[in-house]
């Protein structure tokens, strides 16, 4: 995990020639994007499924987009339209579908809570993402906090709170043994680097709300991928629950941003009416 954040550095520091200054003015946000949304909501999802099984866990931390709607609802004490409520009931009810119904199974309280709170640091990374830049491109952003996390992970990890192992033998990858730095580079660049960077501009032009539900889709891609590259089966109920997500997505786009008050930020990261209920602010 540490070396993943490594990897990283060189751009960073690339992308950051002449613009300390914004990193210094983003310092909440990176602290946000790489202790909460990132250390600890990987460490919690982690810790969850060595209690409950991993589909339960999924389920739990995905129910990151209710969370959204419902602080809003209670800080704004505005209740949510009701295509973002119906919305929410299409996008939860597909989301059960494609983990399985299975995943509703009675277990572990710990592991429950575990998952919960991942649910809330997934929530914290699309308000963070969805904050104005600043003078900070998305990639440094997703670098700096990446790094940031890094170390916080590395330092539990020395100090024997969260065991760490590793190998540098060949691993199983499409059907062929490959050295162990190919899947690294694939999690590092695709799995990270691009799925964060990608995240964090998109967060920010059409807003935390809408960007958590279609981040619902990535339990989809998983299921196709997994059906396309590994074999796996791909049932009925899955592709309902598929169009269901879906569906539960074009209902929230539905809602006006002005009505909900969680607008986006314009793509040069300059203020139109920036999450005014989605979480709390920050300094900076």
């Amino acid at each position: 995990m540490t070396r993943l954040r490594q990897l990283g550095l060189p751009l960073v520091l690339v992308l950051l020639r002449g613009r300390w200054a914004a990193l210094w003015r983003a310092r909440w946000r990176v602290l946000g994007m790489g202790v909460i949304a990132g250390a600890v909501t990987q460490a919690l999802y982690f810790a969850a499924i060595q209690r409950i099984p991993v589909a339960t866990a999924l389920l739990i931390e995905y129910l990151a987009p209710l969370l959204l709607v419902g602080f809003t609802w209670a800080s704004t004490r505005r209740r949510p339209g009701t295509a973002v409520l119906a919305g929410s009931v299409l996008a939860v009810g597909g989301l059960v579908l494609v983990i399985g119904p299975g995943a509703l199974q009675a277990v572990d309280p710990v592991g429950l809570l575990l998952a919960f709170g991942a649910a809330v640091g997934c929530a914290v990374y699309f308000v963070v993402a969805a904050r104005p830049a600043d003078g900070l491109p998305p990639v440094a952003l997703a670098g700096a906090g990446l790094l940031l996390g890094g170390v916080v992970l590395a330092l539990a990890g020395s100090s024997g709170l969260l065991p760490f192992t590793a190998t540098t033998g060949d691993l199983p990858l499409l059907g062929s043994d490959a050295p162990w730095w190919v899947p690294l580079l694939i999690v590092g660049i695709i799995g990270t680097a691009i799925a964060y960077a990608t995240g964090i501009v998109g967060s920010g032009i059409i807003g935390s709300r809408l960007a958590s539900f279609i981040g619902l889709l990535e339990v989809v891609f998983a299921s196709l991928l997994a059906w396309l590259l590994l074999g796996e089966g791909l049932t009925p109920l899955q592709l309902v629950g598929g169009a269901l997500i879906l569906a539960g997505i074009a209902a929230v786009r539905m809602e006006s941003p002005a009505a909900t008050g969680d607008e986006p930020v314009d793509g040069s990261g300059g203020k139109r009416a920036v999450l005014q209920s989605a979480g709390p602010r920050t300094a900076g």
